[in-house]
């Protein structure tokens, strides 16, 4: 027999014992009531047995304890009780638990693993996912976090409610996820059900979880969350020394052939030297990821934020920025808004995608509707020009209240052979295009919209760590200046930095 807890599937003390701190959980569960009004006696001796079987009272349990010395709150399933299933019972333990966490101000760790809800209780159990999923949003509401681990199995009504709203869903690995349970489908379709796609491993290949995690490693991933979700507030740290750099005044064209460079560093380089208790996400949750974006929670000294930027591709064919990608961004902008947490977004891209699917995909409309959000952002935003700025997919993550830049950076409507291509009907005028269209650092310095620049020592590829760790210092530096800005007239100014005319 396999000694892989996976294999053989945690029992909820199990989880917990596996997840909290040592000795640190303390149980919020109150006795069961009596059993469900009119329930027969067929049920009672149902729920009996369940109890003798599992030996839990019913098949949630719920508290707090400590990850790593923070204190969370908890709501596990125990499967061995009739499958999970949530009954009256079980949805008042989840929904007072809830309620309990928010008024406590205290992050939630749910983990579901359920085949939906309890069958013998028939649709006033079904209505119950309604009072759960609003207990669920009224603690996100409050701006606290509500973290998931999807458990083998999660199905039914449990996955379409409170197993599938945390702002970071993390999964056991070959958990069978989904909403309809395959022995279902069987029974109404006379056939199995497709394999490999109720799966965990496929969820996250999708997009709809942010990774695949044992559960000996959950603690780590859920101190990493909540690193950043719940930094304490710290001092803001004294100016670096670019804050008093002014731009040189090489020629654009210079600085396109610089930041094309595939040594350049990327925000992959950028996160590996700069950020720590970086947490990537993934995908839009609804089904679509894109390589052409990154997005995850990280810390830049120690002001954390949410990032979401441009994937530089690492070959010429691999995908560029396509409308899901922009579709992810939402979720970042979304994530950064209801935690209130400052957003950072990283530019460096020649060109979103073009092509049929993109078109189809509506690509011009997600390019609207993320510039439509970051303009009207609640939360403090900070965006990083760090190498080609071309087209919509770079406009699409340029509002923000600062804006940073490397020297080397630029933004342009499009790529300067496309702007030569259209203006003198030949490529070979683009460095000329490049100047009069004022792509380069300099020029957008003076019309205001770059507000800080980063050196490089002549070429950020040249070095690339020292280049990083100066930039993460001004990111570091312009997320704790755009926090103490006043909150009322934000969105008038940032809206200000861009308007026609501006010098």
């Amino acid at each position: 027999m396999s000694t892989d807890p996976v294999a053989r599937h945690l029992t909820a003390r199990e989880l917990i014992d596996a997840v909290l701190d040592a000795g640190s959980f303390a149980s919020w569960d109150s006795p069961v009531a009596s059993p469900y009004p009119g329930a027969g006696a067929a049920y009672e001796d149902e729920l009996r047995r369940a109890r003798e079987k599992s030996g839990a009272d019913e098949s949630v349990l719920t508290g707090e304890g400590l990850i790593r010395g923070r204190r969370v709150a908890v709501i596990v399933s125990e499967f061995s009780f009739l499958a999970g299933s949530i009954g009256s019972a079980a949805a008042q333990r989840i929904t007072a638990a809830v309620t309990r966490a928010t008024g406590e101000r205290l992050p939630l760790l749910a983990g579901p693993a359920s085949g939906g809800t309890r069958m013998q209780e028939g649709t006033p159990a079904f209505l119950s996912m309604v009072d759960i999923t609003g207990a669920v949003r009224a603690h996100r509401q409050a701006g606290l976090p509500y973290l998931v681990y999807l458990r083998h199995p999660t199905t039914g009504g449990v996955m379409a409610s409170w197993g599938s709203l945390g702002h970071v869903t993390v999964a056991e690995p070959g958990a069978l996820l989904g909403f309809l349970g395959p022995r279902v489908y069987e029974a109404l379709y006379g056939e199995a059900f497709p394999t490999g796609v109720q799966t965990a491993e496929n969820l996250f290949d999708k997009g709809l979880i942010d990774a695949v995690v044992p559960p000996g490693q959950l603690a780590a991933v859920v101190d990493a969350a909540l690193s950043v979700l719940l930094a304490e507030p710290a001092p803001p740290p004294p100016p670096p020394a670019t804050t008093a750099l002014t731009p040189g005044d090489g020629d654009a064209w210079t600085s396109i052939l610089i930041s094309r460079n595939r040594r350049r560093p990327d925000l992959r380089r950028l996160l590996a030297a700069g950020a720590r208790d970086v947490l990537p996400l993934n995908g839009t949750g609804q089904g679509e990821k894109d390589p052409g974006l990154l997005l995850a929670l990280a810390r830049f000294g120690e002001q954390p934020c949410v990032v979401l930027g441009h994937q530089r591709p690492r070959r010429p064919e691999d995908s560029v920025m396509g409308p899901a990608s922009l579709r992810e961004a939402r979720r970042g902008m979304k994530l950064a808004e209801e935690l209130g947490l400052p957003l950072l977004t990283v530019i460096d891209t020649a060109g979103a995608d073009l092509s049929r699917e993109a078109e189809e995909g509506g690509l011009a409309g997600e390019i609207a509707r993320s510039l439509h959000d970051l303009i009207g952002l609640a939360s403090p935003s900070v965006s990083v020009l760090l190498g080609q700025g071309a087209g919509g997919g770079a406009l699409a993550l340029l509002p923000a209240d600062s804006t940073i830049a490397a020297e080397h950076a630029w933004l342009s409507p499009l790529p300067p052979e496309g702007a030569s291509a259209i203006v003198h009907r030949t490529v070979d005028r683009a460095p000329e295009m490049a100047e009069a269209q004022g792509v380069k650092v300099a020029v957008l310095v003076a019309r205001g919209v770059v507000d800080h620049v980063v050196d490089e020592r002549p070429d950020a590829a040249e070095e690339v760590r020292a280049f990083c760790e100066r930039m993460a210092s001004a990111i570091e530096y312009e997320l704790a200046r755009v926090k103490g800005l006043p909150a009322g007239d934000r969105l008038e100014r940032r809206a200000g930095k861009y308007r026609a005319g501006t010098p």
